[in-house]
């Protein structure tokens, strides 16, 4: 099958990288949509080189790994990479304008962050991800949260949004054809909170809240910028390298999504910029309702994760104490569980009935009910690009290319 990427942005690169190791697919056709500096052994350099993960012939092969790609044809716009043939699109940039069908391309990743929302129709005036349907693929994997732009439009049934092992099982081949890898903090999100809920119980979770410390991205600006007519955030335009900033995660929408439960659970997201060029942490915090005489702590919840990693590819858990360096590369960890620094917290809690509108209480009855309710803080590394979520959205593509056959 030969493989379609979208975007040579960071997950574009990293998912050429990935899948010329992996040689699943027999064979790769990117679309770039434009000339890259004075041609194909410009971006072939830009292919092998990285400032986060070395370079590609080390990734692929270690300390033995020389210069990995050959046989560039400038005309053609094609090169081999570690064996794999690729061919670069370097005209079109709308979807609907590409040229899938002529390269025989059926399952397309998109990876620009450009088309994100499934009710956009292929003609739409700055593209859509159906316009990659209309250019001739079958399905197309979009490397982020799908966004619905206007107001009241329901998620199409032909759109998923599934993380590999937490309900991959939901993405049906036959119905769907638009399908959201979510982000790379939901993924790593996902499998810090469903051990925890298959172990404790949907039931008992009051409320949660998360923030992630998340590296820098594209988005962000390397020095100081005025902000665009109508801009609301004004910390996006100021500078990455020195700046810890503020911002917003649509991770709580997404989990939704992938973990049903949390429908009914209180949950607050929220995000935090630093000047690294990778490696993520997500601090989570759960109040769950406990019993006092046997209290959820420290040891339990490190258990589970424990337990969970030893059956599960994508979770891995730790006593190592690492830093945000150490998850660099991790493969195929969508979550590394930090367990030196689970904490727990249980207290009896107050609650007067008469705020209970539901709660009819006769004469003389006791007000307050006393329960009781464990604060846990558990802390979740990522690598946000190449090591978690990259070679998740690897899986997910080798998943949805197997059930086309």
């Amino acid at each position: 099958m030969n493989l379609g990427i979208n975007g040579l942005g960071r997950i574009g690169k990293l998912s050429l990288w990935h899948h010329v190791s992996r040689k699943h697919f027999s064979e790769i056709t990117v679309n770039v949509g434009r000339e890259i500096g004075r041609g194909l052994n410009d971006l072939a350099s830009c292919i092998e080189r990285d400032s986060s993960y070395g370079r590609l012939g080390s990734y692929l092969h270690g300390h033995k790994g020389g210069r990995v790609i050959e046989n560039l044809d400038e005309e053609k716009g094609s090169m081999v990479i570690n064996g794999v043939p690729v061919t670069f699109l370097r005209t079109a940039r709308d979807p609907k304008d590409i040229a899938w069908q002529a390269s025989g391309v059926k399952l397309v990743v998109d990876t620009t962050g450009a088309f994100t929302d499934p009710t956009a129709d292929a003609d739409a005036k700055w593209g859509s991800l159906r316009g990659h349907l209309q250019a001739g693929a079958e399905k197309v994997l979009l490397s982020a949260p799908f966004k619905i732009k206007s107001k009241g439009m329901d998620m199409p049934v032909d759109a998923v949004t599934t993380v590999m092992g937490i309900n991959d099982e939901d993405y049906d081949s036959s119905r769907h054809s638009l399908i959201s890898a979510a982000s790379c903090t939901t993924t790593c999100l996902s499998y810090m909170i469903k051990p925890l809920m298959e172990s404790i119980g949907a039931e008992n979770f009051l409320s949660a809240s998360m923030v992630t410390i998340h590296a820098a991205t594209g988005s962000q600006q390397v020095l100081d910028r005025l902000p665009k007519s109508g801009a609301v955030d004004l910390r996006k335009n100021r500078s990455i390298l020195n700046n810890i900033i503020l911002t917003t995660t649509g991770a709580a929408k997404a989990l939704v999504l992938v973990i049903p439960e949390m429908k009914s659970i209180g949950f607050i997201a929220e995000s935090v910029r630093i000047p690294t060029s990778t490696g993520s942490l997500i601090v989570l915090v759960l109040n769950v309702q406990d019993d006092l005489e046997s209290p959820l702590k420290r040891d339990r919840i490190n258990a589970i994760y424990r337990d969970y990693a030893q059956n599960s590819p994508y979770l891995e858990y730790t006593e190592e104490q690492n830093v945000s360096s150490d998850i660099i590369g991790v493969p195929e960890a969508a979550a590394v569980i930090e367990g030196t620094e689970t904490h727990t917290r249980t207290a009896s809690i107050s609650v007067n009935l008469d705020k209970i509108k539901s709660c009819a209480l006769g004469a003389g009855a006791d007000r307050m009910l006393s329960v009781p309710v464990t604060q846990a803080v558990v802390y979740g590394w990522y690598d946000n690009e190449l090591g978690s979520y990259t070679n998740m959205l690897g899986d997910l593509t080798i998943h949805v290319a197997d059930k086309m056959l």
